[in-house]
């Protein structure tokens, strides 16, 4: 018994001297000066972030129990005060192997200090830092921190031009037998500001704490320029950003501004520390669709003013990433545009990022397709955010394609319009095409659509990858690539026409009750520019048309808008009815010269021979026309017509001293190059005798 007593008494000593070594313990901690160890602290943290780091205000520490709030812990742990740690004016500064840069590369806009935010020679700077830590979890060598909050902090990221940042730590390669569990972060009045050398990006973001907002928490701000681009924006966010528990979805609302491109998102994100998926309804609107490159670094083609909205969903991974914008409606000009995009960035097999969809239009509008090959006025020009570099006396476009902005991506579009139309009506209809980009190259399989009760269809490929041939526009450095060079397009092009119906095609002789026949062509080109004008300059091929049994008149040209053809005939026949037998064209192409094998134009009253030049790269007009008269009609006499001038301006006069005193019998065809380009046209004009056919045979 006597030993048993004296067990309990040894007992109770060792429990009484633990009990005191834990308080002593307890009473040093909580009178400690902790400042006096923030020297090894300092260097400590510093030695494994690999920069400087130190803690220049208060570092205290004292002990809580966590009975409110979201650090809310129940039952016996709530009794356990926590260490509460305190730390006061903290810089986490640059590594050393970037801290030269930093002085050398100067911001877009201003220096950080002129913004009134930290100097570059410090990546972070906090005004106070505040977080528990659970005791418990310490006997399991786990730092368990339930919310870390940030108070009044300035953040200065930079990435060079060399691709290297300030915000990338170094990696600890030895492994260590401690874990950090960070569930939640609470941000309150913040400044950030990013600089990018690459994306030539200088952007400052205010963020502030919302108190009365029951879906929000913090409301943000931001200002500066991006691709030499004026760039603002705000937005609402959640309050505590959850690190551990990301189940639940992460608000967020903002709108973003850069030029006239206005971009709004209302949705959430899911695991937002890892950008695992997003899930927003999306707004774009702007001066055109090639506006937003900079944004999204996604190749869209010069549109007019447009807006879209539709269903942004996204699945984010450390590698690749793929965003969806669906069941997207909108207005592109005048016209109607509604589908579906897909877009993936494919860097685990090393490919290039991939852009797919369908697109539809109920109502095309064919003035909103201008933009595209840069065939809209100067002023509309000025309005979509390009320069204004159409010439006054050019009517072929010069505006450059980016075809180094094509080998930045791959896609694969498709594209329908149930109808196309102009300022006026023009039966184009089942407008389809699949575009096709892939290495720099743009195919189209194929273009078609109903015209006139017709068919046409084309076959283009437009070659921007920069291969063997390819001259070179430019040496400037394009904007977020490393391609130095832009090269110019080999383009290829084949187009046929078929079956088009004049009285179709110009729905007002509908009400003359004339006789109008059809027309069928063909055109095959090649060429080399970075232009519609430079392409048509350098342009080597053929163009070959027939139309058959038709009438021709000033108001049938000026239907079709040939100012040329209205002036010749007015000088021809005056301004009246002419029924027109058979008009055949053939001309070759090279270097942008079309020279006229074959061009006659058989009526009733004459057979008008047409030779000469056109010269696409100058716009020149080089025309002779003779017209013979069919029988000797003295008032039906008539002198050659000469055509010269430009596209724009046109100019035809008569040779005064050459009388086209010819009576009697038709022109000597014989004297004319072959029709073999022309035999395809019209073996598909109609069954019944045809006009072309009957003056194939008399040239024959």
């Amino acid at each position: 018994m006597k030993i048993n007593n004296k067990i309990v008494r040894i007992s109770l000593w060792l429990m009484l001297g633990v009990i005191s070594l834990v308080a002593i313990f307890v009473v040093i901690v909580l009178n400690m000066d902790w400042n006096r160890a923030k020297p090894w602290l300092n260097e400590r943290t510093s030695e494994a972030l690999g920069r400087p780091f130190s803690i220049r205000g208060n570092l205290a520490l004292s002990w809580e129990e966590l009975h409110s709030g979201p650090e809310t812990v129940t039952g016996w742990r709530g009794k356990i005060p926590w260490p509460h740690l305190l730390a006061q004016d903290i810089h986490i500064g640059l590594p050393p192997d970037i801290a030269g840069i930093a002085h050398l590369e100067k911001p877009v806009l201003a220096s950080a200090s002129d913004s009134g935010l930290i100097p570059a020679v410090n990546m972070a700077q906090i005004n106070e830092v505040s977080f528990s830590l659970n005791p418990l979890a310490l006997l399991e060598k786990k730092l368990d921190i339930p919310v870390l909050r940030f108070q009044d902090s300035s953040l200065f990221l930079q990435r060079y031009a060399d691709g290297s940042n300030n915000w990338t730590f170094k990696k600890n390669t030895t492994s260590s037998p401690w874990r950090l569990e960070l569930h939640r972060v609470v941000l309150s009045q913040g400044k950030v500001h990013y600089l990018d050398a690459i994306r030539h990006a200088d952007i400052s973001a205010d963020i502030d704490s919302l108190n009365t907002d029951v879906d929000y928490g913090i409301s943000w701000k931001l200002k500066g320029k991006l691709y030499g681009e004026a760039v603002t924006g705000s937005g609402k966010a959640g309050a505590i950003l959850s690190l551990q528990n990301q189940t639940q979805p992460f608000p967020i609302l903002a709108q973003l501004q850069m030029g006239q491109t206005k971009v709004s998102v209302e949705g959430s994100v899911t695991r937002p520390s890892e950008l695992a998926a997003v899930n927003m309804q999306l707004k774009i609107s702007g001066n055109s669709m090639a506006r937003l490159y900079p944004l999204t670094g996604i190749v869209l083609p010069e549109t007019p003013a447009y807006s879209t909205a539709g269903h942004l969903s996204a699945t984010l991974g450390k590698i690749d990433n793929h965003w969806k914008y669906e069941k997207f409606t909108g207005k592109v000009g005048s016209s109607d545009l509604a589908g579906s995009l897909d877009y993936q960035t494919r860097k685990a097999g090393k490919l290039r990022p991939l852009l797919q969809g369908n697109m539809r239009s109920e109502v095309l509008q064919s003035i909103d397709l201008a933009p595209l090959v840069g065939a809209d006025s100067n002023a509309s020009k000025i309005q979509r955010g390009t320069a204004a570099v159409q010439p006054a006396d050019k009517l072929l476009p010069v505006e450059s394609f980016h075809t180094e902005r094509w080998r930045s991506i791959d896609a694969d579009v498709s594209l329908s319009a149930a109808k196309l139309i102009r300022q006026k009506v023009l039966p184009i209809h089942k407008l389809q095409t699949r575009l096709i980009m892939k290495d720099g190259v743009i195919t189209m399989l194929p273009l078609s659509f109903e015209l006139a009760g017709g068919q046409m269809q084309a076959h283009i490929t437009l070659d921007g990858s920069g291969g063997d041939g390819n001259k070179v526009k430019s040496k400037e450095m394009v904007q977020d690539s490393n391609i130095a060079q832009a090269p110019a397009i080999r383009a290829k092009m084949q187009v046929t026409a078929r079956h088009v119906q004049l009285q179709k095609f110009i729905p007002t002789l509908a009400a003359s009750k004339l006789t109008v026949g059809e027309i069928n062509a063909d055109a095959r080109l090649t060429a080399i520019g970075d232009s519609v004008a430079e392409l048509l300059a350098s342009s080597n091929g053929e163009l070959s048309s027939v139309i058959n049994h038709g009438s021709v008149s000033k108001l049938l040209l000026e239907e079709m808008g040939l100012n040329i053809g209205n002036v010749i005939l007015t000088r021809l026949a005056g301004d009246k009815q002419v029924k027109l037998n058979c008009m055949l064209a053939d001309f070759s192409i090279t270097n942008g010269q079309m020279n006229a094998r074959s061009f006659l134009i058989d009526t009733d009253e004459a057979l008008i021979d047409i030779t000469g030049s056109i010269n696409l790269q100058k716009e020149d007009l080089n025309l002779t026309i003779k017209p013979n008269s069919k029988g000797l009609r003295i008032l039906s006499l008539r002198a050659p017509l000469y055509v010269r001038g430009t596209f724009l301006h046109p100019l035809v006069t008569v040779d005064k001293t050459v009388m086209a005193m010819r009576a009697g019998g038709a022109i000597g065809l014989a004297l004319l190059s072959p029709f073999a380009a022309l035999l395809p046209l019209i073996n598909t004009g109609p069954a019944q005798e045809s006009g072309c056919g009957s003056l194939l045979k008399t040239a024959k």
